[in-house]
């Protein structure tokens, strides 16, 4: 999406800024562009590799600080990664993902037909919860197989998502 395409060059200085540890001054008319609340994730990968990956999956600030959080916290906080060097930041691919509000769909087992693999999908059991952006349904089509993944992700045995509650949303998504 071309309209979100300033959102990689503010998630990139917010890298840079990062790591030469220097404050991160953003264009008011960016500010401005993007100041409505939205959820974002930022993903980066090097070599189609996942590399780090954070995002809100609620609206609870201005999409252009959400950019900044998220694409600092995917490259030096995500706890599967290392922070990232100078090195890496070169080799560094940048997606930002905006969402849409979540909407529930029901009980796993009871919805199954409805979803999709446009959908992103939030499964909540308790206290555990995950979520996998639409994108996953490129590394994994088969419906089934993405509800067990992402079961797992949420801390449960992978049939557990037949009890689960289900929601979902769509995103916008730019990559450099």
């Amino acid at each position: 999406m071309e309209k979100y395409r300033e959102l990689l060059k503010i998630a990139r200085k917010a890298l840079e800024s990062e790591l030469n540890g220097k404050k991160l001054i953003v264009d008011e008319g960016v500010k401005k562009k993007y100041a409505t609340k939205q959820a974002c994730f930022v993903t980066l990968s090097i070599d189609d590799e996942l590399r780090g990956c954070i995002g809100s999956l609620s609206a609870h600030q201005e999409l252009w600080k959400d950019v900044i959080d998220n694409a600092v916290n995917a490259g030096f906080n995500d706890t599967r990664f290392n922070p990232i060097s100078r090195e890496e930041l070169k080799r560094i691919k940048i997606e930002i993902s905006v969402l849409s509000s979540s909407e529930k769909l029901g009980i796993g087992k009871d919805v199954y037909d409805k979803i999709d693999n446009k959908m992103g999908i939030i499964l909540k059991k308790g206290w555990n919860s995950a979520t996998f952006l639409p994108q996953v349904w490129e590394q994994i089509p088969d419906k089934k197989e993405f509800l067990e993944h992402l079961s797992r992700k949420a801390g449960l045995l992978k049939d557990y998502w037949k009890d689960c509650e289900i929601s979902f949303y769509r995103v916008e998504s730019v990559k450099e």
